[in-house]
């Protein structure tokens, strides 16, 4: 199985590897799949997963929600909050809602809100896999922005490699090996055979070319 020592070699290899870009580069692990049937098996992988280091930027927060749910989300630091009338305003209008979706990295939706979000952002979210967190009224919204700042989501998208990124370049190479591994703990836990199904592991910068670990045995 890949350890630290392994995540923080490949770190330091992708680094070397990546010529320096005008922008900050995201760390990305690529986990490929093998023995598993995807005709006969349900391979969506669409896992949440809390990491030991939030990443220098932090994912953004978008929150539906009304009366004092709205007023504590807007305390707790949610990058937007939208209420049911701006709501309805915006569901005529395709483009706003397009840049909704693309704009925020999570969203959570007071469970009075979920219908009318189906209706108007469901097909931009659902296929990015950001279908709202369902909140009722008493909520701990406040932590639950706080704990999104530190989430990442990883997805299949139906083939046999699972994907997500784990840091980014200003993070240190430890804090980029934690990450992974705790991705890789998260998945491993969700494939039918364990870490048995999982082939090669690789570790990448957004514009850099893949560093291999041998295939998990």
């Amino acid at each position: 199985m890949v350890n630290a020592k392994d995540f923080v070699k490949m770190a330091k290899e992708a680094r070397e590897k990546s010529s320096k870009r005008g922008f900050d580069q995201s760390f990305e692990l690529i986990i490929t799949l093998r023995d598993i049937d995807i005709k006969k098996v349900d391979l969506n992988v669409n896992e949440l997963i809390y990491l030991p280091h939030p990443f220098t930027k932090k994912p953004t927060v978008c929150v539906f929600a009304g009366g004092d749910l709205a007023t504590r989300a807007r305390k707790g630091g949610a990058d937007r909050v939208i209420e049911v009338e701006e709501l309805d305003k915006a569901a005529s209008q395709k483009r706003q809602m397009k840049t909704i979706a693309k704009n925020y990295s999570f969203f959570l939706a007071e469970t009075a809100y979920m219908p009318k979000i189906g209706k108007a952002l469901g097909q931009y979210l659902g296929p990015r896999g950001k279908m709202p967190m369902p909140l009722p009224p008493n909520a701990p919204v406040e932590g639950m922005i706080q704990r999104f700042r530190t989430a990442v989501r990883i997805r299949s998208r139906k083939q046999l490699a699972v994907t997500g990124k784990v840091g980014d370049e200003k993070m240190t190479d430890e804090q980029i090996a934690e990450n992974a591994l705790a991705v890789l703990g998260n998945i491993e836990r969700k494939m039918p055979s364990g870490a048995n199904n999982f082939g090669r592991v690789m570790l990448k910068l957004t514009m850099s070319k893949p560093v291999a670990t041998a295939a998990v045995s």
